[in-house]
């Protein structure tokens, strides 16, 4: 290990137990999550960084210098076991997904990611990768349990009776499974995270796949600029939800995969901030110093009736859970968009999704 880095991630209890020329595969590289991981990673001196994603790379989220970066559908079989030849570590971010709207009308093509994963823990297992990290869902959690916008906190068990959202939450959870077998009949160490909502620069704020903080922002953004003051809301704005920013998103990741006690271990990689739908558009109002006249689409798709993160396990286990505020992380969101609004409306290349 050379002296220009040190595996002990500075200012964390972090030790990843790699050297800095170990392979590092990224799955999902271009989208939202993917690229920021990829970018920390790099950020921390780790030198070969293979990031991998089916979108053209001029469509990718963020493109990070100085990693190899490839072009690659990795739901076809050969793909997959080629992407992964001499890894250390293997991260599946990859995923046909995005905000509500998509997860309710394109169940098929959520369900279809089972091929990414399935492809690709088997590719890792064969490399003898050291480790392997799959990107799962809160919408794997019973559905049952969140009917109401006041219902409690999911903790981890709270997946089984298992009764998932219909597509991407059923993907997810079976995906969470071929994790642990491949753990128990096949010794892979592997990592398995529950993201709760992940929000921040750099992710989808148009185009369909969005998801509720972007969403919000563009609308508050399009009210200002055309002059009509009103926003739709999907739902009766009353629906729960808490979201995490992505920088805490990709610090927990490192987290959890170099935490050997969560070997095969589903864990909740959100924030405790509990909010209405309402109460989210008021935040946006008034970072943007706007007040906006408010209408409700009954019958647009909006989810469970509420959704929060149990954080006791990761806070038992890693001392550790996302503290960025959602004022702090939706300030940050917002400027970030306002400035590809902008852009977009003069007509530059901007982040679609």
């Amino acid at each position: 290990m050379t002296s220009d880095y040190t595996d002990i991630v500075p200012g964390t209890s972090i030790r990843r137990g790699l050297a800095k020329d170990d392979l590092i595969v990224i799955a999902g590289a271009g989208g939202f999550i993917g690229g920021s991981l990829t970018k920390r990673f790099r950020d921390q001196g780790l030198t070969r960084i293979r990031a991998i994603d089916k979108k053209p790379l001029p469509d990718w989220y963020q493109r990070v210098p100085g990693v190899e970066s490839i072009s690659m559908d990795l739901s076809h079989e050969e793909n997959a076991f080629e992407a992964v030849k001499g890894a250390t570590e293997v991260y599946n971010l990859a995923a046909d997904m995005g905000g509500m709207g998509f997860i309710e009308n394109f169940r098929v093509e959520c369900l279809r990611s089972v091929l990414i994963n399935t492809h690709l823990i088997e590719a890792a297992w064969r490399a003898g990768a050291k480790s392997y990290f799959f990107s799962s869902s809160a919408c794997a959690y019973n559905t049952d349990l969140q009917k109401a916008p006041t219902a409690m906190a999911l903790k981890e068990s709270d997946a089984y009776p298992a009764m998932a959202e219909r597509g991407y939450g059923w993907e997810k959870l079976i995906s969470e499974m071929f994790c642990q077998e491949y753990t128990a009949e096949r010794g892979l160490e592997t990592h398995i995270a529950r993201f709760h909502n992940i929000y921040g620069p750099n992710g989808t704020w148009f185009g369909g796949r969005e998801k509720a903080p972007a969403a919000m922002i563009r609308k508050v953004l399009e009210a200002k600029d055309t002059g009509d003051l009103r926003i739709e809301i999907w739902g009766d704005g009353t629906q729960t939800r808490s979201f995490c920013y992505i920088e805490d998103c990709v610090s927990g990741i490192d987290r959890i995969v170099h935490t050997p006690e969560l070997t095969a271990t589903p864990i909740n990689l959100g924030s405790s901030e509990l909010v209405s739908i309402n109460d989210l558009v008021s935040i946006v109002e008034e970072i943007a110093g706007v007040t906006l006249e408010r209408s409700y689409r009954l019958d647009a798709p909006k989810g469970v009736a509420g959704r929060n993160s149990d954080n006791t396990f990761i806070n038992q286990v890693l001392g550790w859970e996302p503290s960025t505020s959602l004022r702090t992380g939706m300030a940050a969101t917002y400027a970030w968009i306002a400035d590809q609004y902008t852009a977009r409306k003069a007509g530059k290349r901007v982040v679609e999704g």
